[in-house]
């Protein structure tokens, strides 16, 4: 009969075998793997933590009655911004411009009021895993009592003379005329040295130092929307415009030899017979520039404060080739009535007259902006009545900049 093991000698034995396996695995000792050239290799298990998402922040998300002259800023954390688009609810977005280093978004156009904008970005995070992000604020509501709109002169494209000022008037005032002027920018083709001039809250010129060069390009810009005006008021729109300066024409009267020459770019072309205004509606003297325009226009004593059934009083009905040259009321027009005494005697109310065929070409040849110097007179052109912006000195206009 063969002999059985007994159960401690099969104990030692598999011990040893379980001793064995632990050994060849690495994991059988606590000892160092020093104390035995012999030490097995140990196996390591390292555990790899995926990266945390990019966090998103911006000074406006989830705010309502954001105020429309805030400048919009998104900012990452735990990673960068790859883009951001800021739109409103009809597709149109705002301009901003992302940091080199994908740190910060910032805006760089104001809010139209009363609007809900979405912001939209897209992350990296430290692995590259792109992310995005969404979150939308809303705007100031202003009525129209609290927005400024700003009409701009010349025309946008329109073709002017040498003496035109960039004109802008606001419906509502500006109290802040240095937030706002520092927004008004006007450049030229050539570059030539000019100045803000501030007629009141309301209006504000612009001129060169010397008349514009013939062949001029303006381009000017009013980025005033959503900029405080002052007084709870917000500019309505930005506006941009361009126009081109034409040949220079400048005519020369003189209410003294009741004469007037016409120069167009240096050259004297025409020299015209005129009559201007008697005593007591003396003809100011100084520079005027062409405002309007009219091929045929009524005249009536009354809108200059000559009552109806007065003395002086008149009332035509058909006054042709009229050219505004004051805002006070006076023109150079056709004048077949006073043709005896043109070139002798000053005869008119304050306008110029002219001969119907000389007040044609004069009218043909011009365009808004066209100069108008007179002289021979004891009553001055003022600074503000029309286009009087060139009876000053350069630094004078420039003393009624608000910078």
């Amino acid at each position: 009969m063969t002999a059985r093991p007994s159960s401690s000698r099969a104990t030692r034995v598999l011990g040893g075998v379980v001793a064995v396996t632990l050994l060849m695995l690495g994991l059988g000792s606590c000892s160092d793997s020093s104390d035995s050239e012999s030490a097995p290799d140990r196996v390591t298990v390292e555990e790899t933590e995926a990266a945390a998402p990019v966090e998103v922040s911006s000074n406006v998300s989830g705010a309502r009655a954001v105020p429309v002259d805030k400048l919009i800023r998104v900012k990452a954390a735990g990673g960068t911004l790859a883009k951001v688009v800021v739109r409103g609810p009809e597709g149109q977005s705002v301009a901003g411009s992302l940091r080199d280093d994908g740190s910060t978004w910032r805006a760089s156009e104001r809010l139209e009021p009363g609007t809900t904008y979405t912001i939209r970005s897209v992350t990296k995070n430290s692995d590259g895993a792109s992310g995005k992000h969404s979150a939308t604020f809303t705007t100031q509501d202003l009525s129209l009592d609290e927005q400024t709109y700003a009409a701009v002169a010349p025309l946008d494209g329109e073709t002017v003379g040498v003496g035109m000022p960039v004109v802008v008037n606001f419906d509502l005032p500006v109290q802040d005329r240095a937030r706002f002027e520092k927004h008004m920018k006007v450049t030229s083709a050539p570059a030539q040295k000019g100045s803000w001039h501030w007629v009141s809250d309301n209006e504000v010129h612009y001129r060169p130092a010397d008349y514009w060069q013939a062949g001029t390009d303006v381009t000017v810009e009013v980025d005033i929307n959503a900029l405080p005006a002052g007084n709870g008021i917000y500019g309505q729109e930005s506006r941009k415009i361009s126009f081109h300066v034409g040949d220079s024409v400048i005519s020369k009267v003189n209410a003294q030899t009741h004469q007037m020459k016409t120069y167009v770019n240096g050259k004297l072309v025409k020299t015209m017979p005129i009559t201007t205004g008697k005593p007591g509606f003396t003809t100011r003297s100084g520079v005027k520039v062409i405002m309007q325009k009219f091929r045929s226009k009524r005249m009536n004593s009354e809108t200059v404060g000559i009552p109806a059934g007065s003395a002086e009083a008149y009332d035509l009905d058909n006054v042709e080739y009229a050219m505004r040259v004051t805002s006070s009321g006076e023109f150079l027009h056709a004048a077949p009535w006073s043709v005896g005494s043109q070139g002798r005697a000053n005869v008119s109310h304050g306008c110029t007259g002219l001969s119907t065929a000389n007040a044609k070409w004069i009218y043909d040849l011009s365009k808004r902006g066209d100069v108008v110097e007179y002289t021979g007179t004891d009553r001055p052109m003022t600074l503000h009545n029309g286009y009087g912006d060139w009876n000053a000195s350069f630094a004078e206009y420039a003393e009624a900049s608000a910078l």
